[in-house]
């Protein structure tokens, strides 16, 4: 799920926009939200400091104690890999707005058809598989591969576990073990571990805890391959 969070200094446009997007998902059966709007700059700033954020629409011209542009240089301190989209009525701005890594410059007044053309491309460009994005379904859900705790397979199911929350797709490991980075390590025959996501490791136990202190075994038939690939790795003895 891509979260979408804009900033406006007109309330008006703020509703629009949200009203706008929440239309363009739904028709494009996209698997996004609207998760967060606000006129002050440092509202975003707290919210983004403390929530998953994947992309920020930015108004260029606020008329309050932050530009769009500084902004989004304090957003890019912050998440290096949220998409940027800026909105503005002044063109003049165009060329300094895509030194914070912008994907896309919307001109006001903001048409639906641009706007649609905008999200669509973002979703055809996080859905690359060079990107740290994971389609699991058919139906354009999307969802960080750094956020993902574990995948675990659960009868016809798989579940892709995140600190946030659980996705569910009809599935199995092999469709998506090829797609997975090399930090995603078979560890039990129910279950695929993400090693940037493991706090600690009990080899005595067979015991997997991670970072938002779920648990998962480790299967003897991969207990042997798992805890070398481990200290391969050098985050575990």
């Amino acid at each position: 799920m891509l979260n979408f969070v804009i900033c406006d200094d007109n309330l008006n446009i703020l509703d629009k926009l949200e009203k706008m997007l929440e239309t363009i998902f739904t028709k494009n059966n996209y698997n996004a939200s609207v998760v967060f709007k606000s006129d002050n700059p440092d509202d975003i700033l707290n919210y983004i400091d403390n929530n998953i954020t994947d992309v920020l629409m930015l108004d260029i011209n606020l008329k309050c104690n932050k530009s769009g542009l500084e902004l989004a240089e304090e957003v890019r301190k912050r998440k290096k890999n949220s998409y940027i989209i800026f909105t503005t009525g002044h063109l003049e701005y165009a060329m300094v707005a895509y030194k914070y890594k912008t994907f896309d410059y919307i001109p006001k007044p903001i048409t639906y058809d641009r706007l649609e053309d905008t999200v669509t491309r973002l979703f055809e460009d996080a859905n690359e598989l060079n990107k740290k994005y994971i389609k699991i379904d058919n139906k354009n859900t999307i969802v960080d591969e750094a956020e993902i705790q574990y995948i675990k397979r659960d009868g016809m199911k798989l579940i892709f576990h995140t600190s946030s929350r659980d996705y569910d797709t009809y599935s199995s490991f092999n469709k998506f073990q090829e797609k997975l980075p090399e930090t995603y390590v078979r560890c039990h025959k129910s279950y695929i571990a993400n090693l940037n996501q493991i706090k600690d490791v009990e080899p005595v136990s067979g015991t997997i805890t991670f970072r938002d202190g779920n648990t998962c075994d480790i299967g003897p038939k991969y207990k042997k391959e798992f805890m070398e690939v481990l200290k391969d790795y050098g985050n575990f003895e």
